[in-house]
């Protein structure tokens, strides 16, 4: 049975750590698409990180639409993944379930539905030999981030030099068989809420409060408590600067290398290129930081071309576009 590290978990989960507004530029990093903890220490401002997860104290957690009841432990993964709504997808493998020893199991972070959330990938409807190549990636370390300390890439580099061939085809046949689905609504706004860093990803500050959005994407769960509980069905805004849709348009579906001519004019791929329509914008974002940057090497090449002129305005444009699509 799979058993996660106690730091893991408490540095994923269990750390609302309060972020200052940060108004990125075209020559800023895009902090905001790369949400983490920041370290704790003596005169670190902010509260510290819990040492430990907060202790189950017997209260019985629901969701929407499910008939499933979980306490703090069974969220949080002990011997397999919540499973909210178990008619939303087929069987899941062990792998994907429960995980190895060592492994974490696929599902925690990627979801049962495989629709994933802000802080990691959709792997729904991807095809298997595209997901085997980026775990080979990870494992020969070319898929690496702009933020190598992120809990979410630092897991995936562990799961990567751990996880056995046969299950990595076990879960790549099983994602690929997925459709991808969508909880993210894209809006356009001058102003976003207060936000602050919790399991890797924004939400909104507890005491509220608003902000100008300056050329940021601020994604955050509608219901904070419900993604806690990792219920995949979790909607999600992403509030993204006005006019970016149709900047982000005229980006991916013009030019001399638009996002169309190889993602295919529904953005849904072609081939082992992968579907993007969609999916989280702070994630699209990270993926043309990280190819320009030279994070991302291999069969993402031909990006690096694509992208070498992007300026974060450029980026963002195009996320929030592609994000807006349909999955």
């Amino acid at each position: 049975m799979n058993k996660f590290a106690v730091a893991g978990i408490t540095l994923l989960c269990f750390s609302p750590v309060a972020i200052p507004f940060l108004m990125a530029t075209t020559d800023e990093f895009p902090s905001w698409a790369f949400p983490a903890n920041p370290p704790a220490g003596p005169g670190a401002p902010g509260p510290r990180p819990a040492a430990q997860p907060p202790k189950d104290d017997g209260k019985v957690f629901h969701v929407p639409d499910s008939e499933v009841a979980l306490t703090r432990t069974q969220i949080e993964g002990g011997d397999t993944v919540a499973d909210w709504h178990p008619q939303d997808h087929p069987q899941m493998p062990d792998v994907v379930k429960s995980g190895r020893e060592g492994v974490r199991a696929c599902a925690y972070c990627h979801q049962p539905n495989g629709a994933g959330r802000p802080e990691n990938a959709s792997l729904a409807g991807l095809t298997e030999s595209y997901i085997k190549e980026q775990i080979d990636a990870f494992r020969r370390g070319i898929r690496k981030s702009s933020m190598p300390d992120r809990v979410p890439q630092a897991l995936m580099n562990q799961i990567a030099a751990k996880v056995s061939d046969a299950d990595v085809d076990e879960a790549a046949k099983y994602f690929s068989g997925l459709k991808l689905p969508s909880f993210v609504k894209v809006v356009e706004a001058d102003t976003v809420p207060k936000t602050f860093v919790t399991g890797g990803m924004l939400a909104k500050a507890p005491e509220g409060g608003t902000e100008p959005i300056g050329m940021r994407i601020i994604e955050v769960p509608e219901d904070l408590e419900r993604a806690e509980a990792r219920d995949p069905r979790t909607p999600f805004i992403a509030y993204v600067p006005k006019g970016s849709i149709d900047k982000g348009r005229a980006i991916a579906t013009g030019g001399a290398q638009p996002c169309v001519s190889c993602h295919g004019a529904d953005l849904h791929g072609t081939g082992d290129i992968p579907h993007i329509g969609g999916r989280s914008p702070s994630y699209i974002v990270r993926q043309l930081y990280d190819i320009q940057n030279g994070k991302r090497s291999g069969k993402v090449a031909p990006m690096q071309q694509v992208v070498s002129g992007f300026k974060l305005e450029d980026m963002v444009a195009v996320a929030a576009y592609v994000a807006s699509r349909e999955p």
